[in-house]
């Protein structure tokens, strides 16, 4: 049936009234599987996409007879189609409600959907709006990603539709909602009082606490009895707590706050329960450079000093001898109660190596050793228990030589057999040496020679100024050229051959420093003093020697 005059002519109107941008009222005349059908009152109807009448759920909103609001795209699409929209009279409708919403500086609500550079993106209806950061919160917040998934109410301070721009602000709805509620939480906040807040932030030295207008600091010390690494170990963002309030300024609007206060500090009478020379079990709960934390209680923990982890190794890290988590032994050394501090000790939870030596070998014992080092003052070798030993370069050779010939013929790893010397537990020195296992050649000299004493000899080296005389096994004696004769000898070779077998008479001898000084010229001397011995003594039997024939025949021997 064609349309009469008077239809064609309203609808003329219509199409001429309404432009592409306007949003009309529509029924739902029919569906199919893609599109709705939609008669907005203009000359032919409109195709929409079911798609734009789905929900969250994906489940199709309307059904035929419905009356949607819709915006006009196209009047004829060229196929003689009108084009309408759904999503777009959705977002035209939000426009406009957030414009009413701006003028009036009322609140919108908004879901957080998102981070993004400089703050977190909001969706409000169809629409995406901005939280800067700045304006998430009455006071600075570094991580705002708590908000994600959270609905909040804000005020609309900046739209730029050609740009698609809308600008919101939830801080200058917490300040009005703050200052109601800060002025009635200021007349009860007081020191002692359980408060409960809503945790807000987190920093390293702590978290901060919405206490409703007011934002109170529980320090990461006040968090828990036990050692707290970082607050977000034990709080989340978001959620409720209920903290005691530890101190309140409030000129400054300052509050200091607490949680483990709440409860009963571990540490009273703890030097009862846990007194010095006590052993005990713990957990090691944290590893610094210099040692380890060990939770011997709930909420109590003590520190093992690098230097008390290990009898032979004081330096080494930490980490070489624990690891998080492990039990170990421990030894209660000191206990300081009201500083929440305890000393303990893992070696001395363990057999002391140098008090068990000392228990098991004795001064004089013969004990075969393994080379550790080669210094520069003498030998570190293994001892049973994994302790050191000193062999001291005094120690090493009866021979008197330098430091580079007396270690010249050892190296790391070999095995030796040596004397112990010395044991002292309490300073953790043991003192060994290798020449006291043989016979000293020059002790066995001094006490056969003293000075005085004509003894005979071997040149092993002369020159201008002397000689070296070979006296004994590894003992020598030193000839000056002016101890060879009466006479001035400007050169001491001139007179001695290298192997020439002399007697000389022992002049000086040191124990201390080895050393013996000879003379040849002062042997007549001491051949004379014999001589008058034996005069005296025999002068007592015998009165026809002459002194003349007594010298004469000391001289022949």
């Amino acid at each position: 049936m064609s349309e009469s005059f008077s239809e064609l002519f309203e609808n003329s109107e219509i199409q001429q009234n309404v432009k592409p941008g306007a949003l009309l009222m529509g029924t739902v005349v029919s569906m199919n599987r893609e599109k709705a059908i939609v008669n907005v009152g203009l000359k032919s109807e409109g195709f929409i996409s079911l798609n734009e009448f789905t929900n969250v759920n994906g489940e199709i909103e309307i059904v035929e007879g419905d009356v949607v609001e819709v915006a006009l795209e196209s009047i004829d699409d060229g196929l003689g189609h009108t084009l309408l929209s759904r999503e777009k009279a959705k977002r035209i409708k939000m426009w406009q409600e957030l414009e009413a919403a701006m003028q009036s500086k009322g609140a919108v609500r908004g879901v957080v959907t998102g981070s993004v550079k400089g703050g977190l993106t909001v969706d409000i209806g169809v629409i995406k709006a901005f939280l800067p950061g700045s304006l998430v919160d009455v006071r600075p917040v570094k991580d705002f990603d708590f908000l994600i998934g959270q609905e909040i109410e804000a005020i609309v301070i900046k739209m730029d539709e050609v740009r698609n721009n809308i600008v919101i602000s939830r801080k200058a709805i917490m300040q009005e909602a703050n200052s109601a509620d800060r002025e009635a939480l200021l007349e009860t906040l007081e020191e002692g009082k359980e408060v409960e807040g809503v945790i807000k932030n987190l920093a390293d030295y702590g978290a901060f606490i919405d206490l409703g207008g007011v934002d109170g600091l529980l320090h990461i010390t006040d968090i828990s009895w036990q050692r707290v690494n970082h607050p977000s170990e034990k709080l989340t963002i978001g959620d409720k707590i209920k903290v005691k309030v530890l101190n309140f300024d409030k000129e400054k609007m300052r509050v200091s706050l607490g949680l483990k206060q709440l409860t009963s500090s571990p540490w009273e009478s703890i030097s009862e329960r846990l007194p010095m020379g006590k052993k005990v079990s713990g957990v090691v709960s944290n590893l610094t450079d210099y040692g380890a934390f060990v939770r011997i209680e709930e909420g109590v923990e003590g520190l093992v000093h690098v230097s008390e982890m290990d009898w032979t190794n004081a330096n080494a890290r930490p980490s070489k001898f624990v690891k998080l988590g492990q039990e170990v032994e421990v030894v209660v050394l000191d206990v300081q109660e009201s500083k929440h501090r305890i000393s303990l000790s893992m070696k001395q939870a363990q057999e002391n190596p140098w008090e068990a030596f000392e228990s098991n070998h004795s001064k004089g014992d013969k004990i075969n050793v393994t080379i550790k080092s080669i210094t520069d003052f003498g030998l570190f070798v293994g001892l049973p228990g994994g302790i050191d030993g000193l062999i001291h370069l005094a120690d090493i050779s009866w021979n008197k030589l330098s430091a580079d010939q007396i270690v010249s013929s050892y190296s790391k790893g070999q095995e030796l057999d040596v004397v112990i010397l010395n044991i002292d537990a309490e300073k953790e020195r043991i003192s060994l040496g290798i020449k006291q296992l043989g016979e000293d050649s020059f002790s066995q000299f001094a006490s056969a020679n003293k000075k005085g004493s004509i003894v005979k000899g071997t040149v092993a080296e002369v020159d201008a100024r002397g000689a070296v005389v070979e006296l004994a096994d590894s003992v020598s004696g030193y000839l000056k050229a002016s101890e060879i004769s009466l006479e001035r000898v400007e050169d001491a070779s001139s007179l001695l051959k290298k192997g020439e077998e002399i007697e000389i008479v022992i002049t000086q001898l040191d124990r201390r420093t080895r050393k013996v000084s000879l003379s040849i010229k002062a042997k007549d001397s001491v051949e004379e003093k014999e001589a008058m011995a034996d005069y005296n003594k025999q002068s007592s039997t015998s009165n026809g020697s002459k002194l003349g024939d007594l010298l004469k025949i000391a001289k022949d021997k």
